[in-house]
């Protein structure tokens, strides 16, 4: 290259040198490369760590250790001196070097601090690497360990020298604390793999390569870091989906996902829609609607199992038959099982392929598949039995089986004699903490003395035996899936003297309640109400006892006085005049979670008892909106107005309502 070439090159450089000071100087930012020395003293750093010579992204370097000529250089590290001083003169030969056959080849020296560079040595090697946009630069690097301290940056960073240690990468960054982590089980790596030189040149090749198809999609619009968009992908297609892509078929699976990304960013990600009632809309609005919406479904469902192998899916699959009963004219329903020969994904594709407008995925654990399928197929409506995911295009549904829980307590608290109560859980996921929590709301309603003794059937092999030898005589087993379901030895039970446990009644799902709702919704044109265009936000339908995808029955063994208890907390939830979960509730740790001030009839409107010693009691509920008559001294009269706080700390407790 020739010296003239080489001015040139300055001249490019000096002129977006200028345009980058002037931009900064508008936006009211600092216009030259930040200075380490300026914005760090000893008393921030808890070491220092010799790196050696490393290749390091030439994007991440900021500034300069110290003042000295960092004026020199505006922010984006593009020269500002005239084309006739002796600076410009020196970047010119090093520009020559640069592109001659023997290249730039001393490596820099600099300071590394919160995974950003700071130039000791080779200001203008830098500067001339970037006017030509080299992606690294071969530097010496001393690294300065910040002070530890809860603060978000220094957490994240702290977590970013562990993944250095293991990868030998700076080109990654993250916005959000655990990330580094789970990129390490996205590319199916042991949290403490340390990669090979192998992995680094594939990754950072897959990485560049999506890098570059994100901007072009994009453009600039990244709502945190590329790592955290690249972290999103992962968890739709795998790492070696990501390699085998062509560039097109990248920018088209990255414009699927975005709405992802973007919704991931938002600090609330979800909208809740807790009604299955379709909005009333105007004659003009329901003519256009009636042209432009289908009066026919095909929809699919896919299941994990054959329903005859899981009761969960048998409800399911009542439920698909209870829609079919209900809307015969405008659905046609078609079953999906996962077996040995096909997949999620398989299945998906299938039931896209013969047509399916609707596809419901009926386990949690298939959600990967149909985050997937949704970018693949994003005219089908995609939705998957599962709580509160971020993910836009795919609608998550579940039920607030919590109310029925509670319903159960209150009855196990009123009925028990020990005043021991069981409880048996599957295990920590989804809804059933709230499950638990709400149901020992329930006992401490009638009894706010109960003791209530939790097991995890996922834990114990034997927890009804275990339970028993505690002294409870009510046990909450597991629930009724459906009403059709067998009842030995479900739902709520009590123990009787022989040990043999009666049941009383269960909570039970009945989807097909939501299946006709959901159905009726698209029908009617409700599901563009709701819509990630309209409201940015990925659906979570999360129905109860309102809409009748929730419900609690009791059998011939439950008193009559337990049947009344139940009906009139059933109306009370489902009309809104008893809200029990609007009350104050405190954590474990002894913090409030819910203060109790939400607007609530149940906190301003509590039970109004009169008594006369040795007399028939008579309550008079604003609460229930009832009357009645209850013996002096029974249990769930004198305790229908203890409105305690119950230490649960559970996530679904302190939201629902």
């Amino acid at each position: 290259m020739s010296r003239q070439e080489a001015a040139e090159q300055y001249a490019i450089a000096l002129k977006a040198g200028k345009k980058c000071r002037k931009e900064c100087l508008i936006q009211g930012k600092y216009p030259y490369p930040q200075v380490l020395d300026e914005i760090f003293d000893e008393s921030m750093a808890a070491g220092r760590v010799e790196l050696g010579t490393i290749n390091i992204p030439t994007e991440h370097i900021v500034g300069t250790k110290t003042g000295g000529r960092q004026n020199a250089f505006a922010a984006n590290f593009m020269p500002l001196l005239g084309e006739e001083t002796e600076f410009a003169h020196k970047w010119i030969s090093l520009c020559e070097t640069n592109l001659s056959d023997e290249g730039i080849r001393d490596p820099i020296r600099c300071c590394e601090y919160m995974g950003r560079f700071y130039v000791q040595e080779g200001n203008k090697r830098v500067s001339v690497l970037k006017s030509f946009g080299a992606p690294s630069i071969p530097a010496v690097v001393t690294r300065i360990i910040p002070a530890w301290s809860q603060e978000h940056e220094v957490r994240l960073y702290y977590e970013f020298m562990r993944f250095y240690q293991l990868s030998r990468l700076y080109i990654l960054s993250f916005s959000r604390l655990g990330s580094y982590v789970k990129l390490q089980a996205a590319l199916g790596f042991d949290a403490d793999h340390v990669w090979s030189e192998e992995e680094r040149r594939s990754f950072s090749a897959a990485y560049y390569s999506f890098r570059t198809a994100l901007e072009k999609c994009e453009g600039s619009r990244f709502p945190e870091t590329i790592g955290d968009a690249l972290l999103i992908f992962l968890q739709v297609f795998s790492f070696g989906e990501l390699k085998a892509m062509t560039q097109t078929e990248l920018e088209r699976s990255i414009t699927g996902i975005w709405p992802e990304v973007e919704v991931q960013a938002r600090p609330a990600p979800i909208t809740v829609n807790t009604e299955s009632s379709v909005e009333v809309k105007g004659v003009l609005t329901k003519l256009m609607d009636s042209i432009r919406l289908p009066s026919h479904l095909n929809v699919a469902f896919v299941n994990e199992l054959p329903p005859e192998k899981s009761a969960w899916i048998m409800s399911h699959d009542r439920g698909r038959e209870y829609l079919e009963r209900h809307m015969p004219d405008k659905v046609t329903t078609r079953v999906y099982n996962i077996d040995a020969e096909h997949d999620a994904d398989a299945l998906i594709d299938a039931a896209a392929a013969d047509g399916a407008q609707v596809i419901f995925a009926t386990t949690p654990r298939l959600i990967s598949a149909c985050r997937k399928a949704a970018v693949k197929h994003p005219n089908i409506k995609i939705l998957n039995c599962s709580v509160s995911m971020p993910f836009p295009g795919v609608r998550t549904y579940y039920s607030r089986v919590y109310e029925g829980k509670f319903i159960s307590g209150a009855v196990a608290g009123a009925m028990t004699k020990t005043g021991r109560i069981g409880y048996i859980a599957s295990s920590p996921i989804y809804g059933v903490p709230a499950g638990i929590n709400a149901f020992a709301l329930g006992a401490l309603l009638t009894n706010p003395d109960i003791k209530i003794c939790l097991r995890w059937s996922s834990v114990s092999e034997d927890p009804i035996s275990e339970l028993k030898a505690l002294g409870v005589d009510m046990i909450s087993n597991r629930d009724v899936p459906s009403p059709e379901q067998p009842q030995d030895a479900w739902g709520l039970c009590r123990v009787d003297g022989s040990g043999a446990l009666i049941p009383i009644g269960s909570p039970f799902w009945n989807w097909g309640e939501m299946y006709v709702h959901i159905i009726e919704n698209i029908l009617g044109g409700g599901w563009d109400e709701l819509s990630y265009k309209n409201s940015g936000k990925a659906v979570n339908y999360w129905w109860g006892m309102s809409s009748g995808v929730i419900d609690v029955r009791v059998t011939e063994n439950c008193p009559d006085s337990m049947a009344e208890l139940v009906d009139i907390l059933k109306r009370g939830i489902s009309s809104g005049l008893i809200m029990p979960f609007h009350r104050k509730i405190t954590a474990q740790s002894g913090g409030a979670i819910n203060d109790g001030t939400a607007a609530s009839p149940t906190r301003r409107a509590r039970c109004a008892m009169t008594a006369s010693s040795g007399s028939r009691r008579k309550r008079s509920c604003v609460w229930t909106g009832c009357a009645a008559m209850s013996p002096a001294g029974s249990r769930i009269m004198r305790s229908c107005c203890r409105w305690r706080s119950l230490s649960c700390g559970c996530w679904a407790c302190t939201g629902i309502g």
